[in-house]
């Protein structure tokens, strides 16, 4: 989140936010509000490390490989390409059987027409 979106949530200004940053230690109302803001708890803040977040993202995705019981199999068991031009030949075919009773109307308006 930039600093100026949440200076406004916090109705304070960006200087501010950027003091805040710059600060070994911050209230813990003041932490509250921007945990509020940011949707986290004061404590997640207060427990955040750049190492922590790595190892979670490393090992906590879906394709990982040590996550087996939530690992999800994406592999796609279609070609994507053979089913949409078989949608295409479906549609084809339609068209050319609403041609051909198209033309059969026709044919009968002049039958029709000609008596």
């Amino acid at each position: 989140m930039k600093q100026e979106t949440l200076a406004t949530e916090l109705g304070i200004s960006q200087q501010a936010i950027s003091k805040l940053e710059q600060s070994e230690e911050i209230e813990d109302s003041t932490l509250e509000k921007i945990a509020n803001v940011l949707g986290v708890s004061a404590e997640a803040i207060k427990n955040y490390s750049d190492e922590a977040v790595i190892y979670n993202i490393q090992n906590n995705y879906d394709g990982s490989s040590n996550s087996h019981a939530y690992s999800t199999n994406y592999n796609c068991t279609f070609n994507p390409l053979d089913k949409l031009m078989a949608a295409l030949e479906a549609n084809k075919e339609l068209y050319e059987r609403l041609l051909a009773s198209e033309r059969e109307k026709v044919e009968i308006l002049k039958g029709n027409n000609s008596n």
